[in-house]
């Protein structure tokens, strides 16, 4: 039996990295990850990859993202482990050609799935598209008192046709209802985004926080805001779209950042949720190889992947 929704399994192939020797001292994930083929195993961090860039083709922007799942993997496969957290792999939600609906909809069901087992899930995008699918599949098995906290340059509440990456929590409001629709955004560039988006926000009682915000109230000021709409929750969804990095730190993303907020507010903020013991469903989105200088933006990613894993409460 495999988990809902998966096109392509995990495989061990897909993980590569330094080997110092046998045994937990010498652990890195490439060592301790395993393929999750059912989702009834001890409950720990599963990963399952989102391979999508329709949606920010659909949104006007630079392609590439669907490689992002396989850079990720080979960012976070060296890194060394400390804890004894089960870490797997649940494999790759795959879009085929335009057909981004379908997809969203595989990633939905193997979301709830993991998450009813018991899991936190990391869903590695992908555009932002993802969060649209992945909080959907949370909802089937957490219905209440959600609480998403978005790292983002931008507030993806736009109107359209169809689904983009600049559609998902628009989409989300729909879904829960506005008077269950609880969204904070961190790192909004106001000349990034439009009067109509900021008034989206104000009528949907969005908590927004912009990037001056953010850089006034420094990691810690950032880490109380995300404790703090944790313990007024039930659950919380953090969802950490790279392009809010400037761009020297994170080159490779569909969007670049010209300022962004610093690496150590988005650390600040992942460290935080991770510790609240809340913490059920996580995208990192926006990667886009193609644009990655050294790596750098998937390095960063898989240092906050990281950070989450190893603070988990």
């Amino acid at each position: 039996m495999s988990i809902a929704g998966i096109d392509r399994p995990a495989t061990p192939t897909d993980w590569e990295g330094r080997n110092d020797g046998p045994g937990p001292e010498h652990a890195r994930w490439h060592s301790v990850v395993s393929p999750l083929s059912v989702a009834a195993a001890d409950p720990g961090v599963a990963l399952i990859g989102f391979a999508s860039d329709e949606g920010v083709r659909r949104n006007g922007g630079r392609v590439g993202a669907a490689a992002g799942p396989a850079a990720l993997r080979a960012a976070l496969g060296g890194l060394a482990v400390h804890d004894s957290r089960p870490r797997y792999d649940a494999g790759d939600v795959i879009t085929q050609g335009t057909d981004l609906e379908s997809a969203q909809e595989r990633l939905s069901d193997a979301v709830a799935e993991l998450t009813a087992a018991g899991h936190t899930v990391i869903a590695l995008g992908g555009g932002h598209e993802t969060a649209w699918a992945t909080h959907r599949g949370l909802r089937r098995t957490h219905p209440n008192a959600v609480q998403i906290v978005n790292l983002d340059a931008h507030f993806d509440l736009r109107e359209a046709d169809e689904p983009t990456s600049g559609t998902p929590f628009l989409q989300i409001a729909g879904l829960v209802g506005e008077e269950e629709f609880r969204y904070c955004v961190l790192g909004i560039s106001e000349p990034n985004n439009t009067r109509v988006l900021f008034d989206t926000a104000q009528r949907l009682s969005v908590r927004t926080v912009t990037d001056n915000e953010i850089e006034e109230m420094g990691a810690a000021g950032v880490a109380e805001l995300v404790s703090s709409l944790a313990a007024k929750a039930e659950h919380l969804h953090l969802s950490i779209d790279l392009d809010g990095l400037p761009a020297a730190v994170a080159p490779g993303v569909s969007a670049p950042a010209a300022v962004g907020i610093a690496l150590s507010a988005y650390r600040a903020a992942v460290r935080a949720a991770a510790a609240s013991g809340k913490l059920r469903l996580v995208d990192v989105v926006e990667l886009n190889p193609r644009f990655d200088l050294d790596a750098r933006t998937a390095r960063t990613a898989a240092r906050l992947i990281e950070d989450i894993a190893g603070a988990l409460g």
